[in-house]
């Protein structure tokens, strides 16, 4: 047994949703003399006279400032006369670097005048580049190859729906284990109650399942194609019953032989996908199972992100073709 419940917040299914040391200064005594007989800075000179004071000779500062002296004078004028015969020597070379320099250095050093500027052409605008007054075309709508059996050509299969063999939603915190899939063209063969007569109604194409497990809960989501979006909102709105429950590949049988399940109907584009979720343990799942609910719709918006992913591959495809 089991009963519908409408979609969660994505798809169409009532609801829909698309989907991004220190300064360096020297200590010591820098040339100052500190030897038994300490006398003037270091470098000036030892000049000692006797006092008659006994024989103790002692330095004459008066004659050693002013030989100091004399020898700073005579420093600063070689430096003043090196620095003006530089200068000299500088400008003679420029002034030799400007007459070299020229083509005609005798027109020149004769008081010749240098070559005149080159003539610039009358018109020197450049042509501006131009830009196409069409706007570019925009981005193609992924919605669209999933809504028409004429623009959603990729090829599908089960594998390419429900890959891989773990499945993790929400923020990795729920981990399901893939079971077994199956791909159908007899779509009645893959629902049980009305929802086979609503499906081969509306002209079927194909549907695609496969299950998942978590502790003692299953859940199988079918995935059903039509020719276009309009019919697939119209089998939602007609669904009863449910998708078949599919056991194997690790999961038990399951809502089957009297426990109640939930079911959920939804859609996108021309896929419709339906989902039916139970206890392995045959228990019945009731309104305030909230992790029997919470696996139905991670696998249902799995599906849903699936569809999506298809669309977009398709449209990301289409805006890289030249144009035609």
């Amino acid at each position: 047994m089991s009963f519908g419940q409408g979609g969660p917040p994505w798809g169409s299914g009532g609801q829909h949703q698309d989907p991004y040391g220190q300064g360096g200064y020297g200590t010591g005594t820098g040339g100052y003399g500190q030897g038994p007989d300490a006398g003037a800075p270091g470098g000036y000179g030892d000049g000692r006279y006797r006092s008659g004071a006994g024989d103790r000779d002692t330095p004459d500062w008066a004659a050693l400032a002013d030989a100091s002296a004399a020898r700073m004078r005579r420093r600063r004028w070689t430096m003043i006369g090196g620095g003006a015969l530089a200068t000299v020597l500088v400008a003679g070379a420029v002034a030799m670097a400007i007459v070299s320099s020229t083509k005609d250095g005798e027109a020149v050093a004769s008081g010749g005048s240098l070559p005149s500027a080159p003539t610039l052409p009358a018109d020197t605008t450049a042509p501006e580049p131009s830009f196409s007054s069409v706007a570019p075309l925009p981005p193609p709508d992924p919605r669209e190859f999933v809504s028409d059996r004429a623009k959603d050509t990729a090829p599908l299969t089960a594998e390419s729906l429900f890959p891989g063999r773990k499945l993790t939603m929400g923020n990795g915190e729920r981990a399901y284990t893939k079971g077994s899939t199956a791909r159908t063209g007899s779509c009645a063969t893959a629902a049980t109650g009305a929802l086979g007569a609503v499906l081969e109604r509306n002209g079927c194409e194909q549907v695609f399942r496969a299950t998942y497990r978590t502790g003692d809960l299953a859940v199988t989501v079918g995935v059903a194609t039509f020719a276009d979006e309009k019919t697939a909102k119209k089998v939602v709105q007609e669904a009863e019953g449910s998708i078949t429950p599919m056991p194997g590949g690790g999961v038990p049988v399951f809502c089957k032989g009297g426990p109640v399940c939930r079911n959920t109907y939804n859609s996108y584009g021309r896929y419709a996908y339906f989902t039916i979720t139970g206890h392995t343990s045959a228990t019945s799942v009731t309104t305030q199972d909230t992790a029997a609910y919470q696996a139905g719709d991670d696998i249902g918006e799995f599906a849903f992100r699936q569809i999506v992913r298809r669309g977009e591959a398709q449209a990301s495809a289409a805006a890289t073709l030249p144009a035609q």
